[in-house]
């Protein structure tokens, strides 16, 4: 027969117990490399003020001193926690791997298939450069070559010192990975790119092409490969 106070300490256990699988759940399905377990936290439609969530968002989001320039940490205080990367409900046509990017949320979408999607916040084109259409991935890159076109070299003169390529690295506007976006069988000058500031991500600033946080677009780039569709939404 179990006393009172040994009743106690078993409900103290198991109530420690559950909490302990409760954190377990939510570290798994954040940090989890499969749409499972991502979703798991998505779909439960997790506070993104969650200590918790911070706290893992924060090893996500963390450095990368492996890469052939290593990256540090991104500074996601920076960075509204809508955009952190997580697995959500979307319900589309298109195949699983399809990329789908939607301006208007500041959202790019990578579907997972069974109404699943891995989503990450992006930054997109500004006023007058916005563009929607589908496309597909031409070419890939890693730490690329950036070279500004005529035309904006045109509107921005300070880019001409670029005109003949600037060397991939850190200070790159083209980042970590790249996604080349061809119509046709033509280079379109568009891109899915790295950026390395977080304060960019929900916002519009380029001049067409699409950024991803560095540790966001290398997790897109190695699970995307070439002729994969890509699908911009109207804004």
């Amino acid at each position: 027969m179990m006393r009172d106070d040994d009743i106690a300490s078993s409900g103290a256990a198991a109530a420690a117990l559950a909490e302990r699988r409760r954190w377990l759940l939510n570290r798994r399905a954040f940090l989890g490399g499969t749409a499972a377990g991502l979703g798991a936290l998505g779909l439960a439609g997790c506070s993104g003020t969650d200590t918790l969530l911070l706290a893992e968002a924060r090893q996500v989001y963390g450095p990368m001193p492996d890469e052939k320039f290593p990256i540090p940490a991104a500074d996601i205080s920076r960075m509204d926690p809508k955009f952190y990367r997580r697995v959500v409900q979307y319900e589309t046509k298109e195949a699983p791997g399809t990329i789908v990017v939607d301006p208007g949320k500041f959202h790019v979408y990578r579907i997972e298939g069974d109404g699943a999607a891995t989503r990450y916040g992006a930054n997109v084109g500004r006023d007058g450069f916005l563009w929607h259409g589908d496309a597909y991935v031409g070419r890939k890159s890693e730490w690329a070559t950036w070279t500004p076109p005529k035309e904006m070299i045109k509107r921005q003169p300070e880019a001409a010192k670029y005109a003949r390529g600037m060397p991939g690295g850190l200070d790159n506007p083209l980042g970590a990975r790249t996604l080349h976006l061809y119509q046709n069988g033509a280079y379109t000058l568009y891109t899915i790119y790295a950026s390395s500031d977080p304060e960019t991500i929900g916002s519009g600033i380029t001049s067409g092409c699409v950024g991803l946080l560095s540790q966001d677009m290398i997790h897109l780039y190695a699970r995307t490969p070439v002729k994969t569709k890509v699908v911009v939404l109207p804004a």
